[in-house]
């Protein structure tokens, strides 16, 4: 049997899924052990047990000058930060997508304008943005809305191109107006495609996110992770680098059961 047709049961799976991380867990585990043992006090790869102990303090004590558990409160304004921003993008890009797809008028006039925006590298408008817009949240959002609406606009506007010419022909010929072809043809068609951008596009915007707070802010994830690196508090930056790996999980996780509960059909093509 060639290996192309081996399809692993659910039990080996799951088994090839994890197996990764342990292999990584288990070479850190190693690592820092040697360190350990010729330093005691080497802080570059803490004991996985320290890192543990970090993360519980960090979730549960409450900071000495604010009463506040300041790990819950970074947390809070970096997903607002990106849930705004992600979903300013993708609204906007689904509008523009289904212009540019179905108009060759805006087409025309806008593809080429937005191929061009995408190609401008997000991070060096970060100076620009706190110029114009302030070191508030403001520009932190603004600077996720640059650095992935471009992305989604290209994408979701191919996929409109790519839904199938006879449905569109049919549309027209049942008397359907640009605007019904639009939302009772064109959207359908296009939403599962838009939950894949917006997946796609998390990556990119938690970078956007962590730089735009190392650089100004007073609280979130990323202004938390460089505030700390002067100290070489290597278990509180681990520890928040993997809850922010842990969070995007999560919201991919649930991006991707949202369209295999509302599009089923369309998990095949994704």
């Amino acid at each position: 049997m060639r290996l192309i047709n081996i399809k692993p049961g659910r039990p080996l799976a799951v088994f090839l899924a994890l197996l990764p991380f342990a292999a990584v867990f288990i070479a850190y585990a190693i690592g820092s052990d040697i360190r350990l043992t010729e330093n005691p006090s080497d802080k570059l790869l803490p004991a996985p047990s320290t890192i543990g102990e970090t993360a519980l303090r960090l979730m549960t004590e409450p900071d000495r000058r604010s009463g506040r558990v300041l790990f819950w409160h970074d947390t809070w304004a970096s997903l607002k930060r990106l849930g705004m921003g992600i979903g300013i993008s993708a609204s906007i890009g689904l509008i523009f997508g289904l212009l540019i797809g179905l108009l060759p008028l805006v087409r025309s006039f806008l593809a080429q304008f937005v191929a061009v925006l995408s190609m401008i590298p997000p991070l060096a408008l970060l100076p620009i943005l706190f110029i114009i817009f302030g070191l508030g949240e403001l520009s932190k959002v603004v600077l996720i809305v640059v650095g992935t609406l471009p992305f989604i606009i290209r994408d979701l506007s191919q996929r409109v191109l790519e839904v199938p010419q006879e449905l569109l022909v049919k549309a027209q010929t049942l008397g359907a107006s640009s605007w019904v072809i639009a939302v009772r043809v064109a959207l359908p068609q296009v939403m599962p495609h838009l939950i894949q951008a917006v997946r796609l596009s998390l990556g990119p915007a938690w970078l956007f996110l962590i730089a735009a707070e190392a650089i100004a802010s007073e609280l979130g994830l990323g202004y938390r992770i460089f505030l700390v690196r002067r100290f070489l508090a290597m278990d509180v930056i681990l520890t928040y680098v993997i809850w922010i790996t842990l969070l995007a999980f999560l919201i991919d996780w649930s991006l991707r059961w949202t369209s295999r509960r509302f599009f089923p059909w369309a998990e095949d093509g994704l």
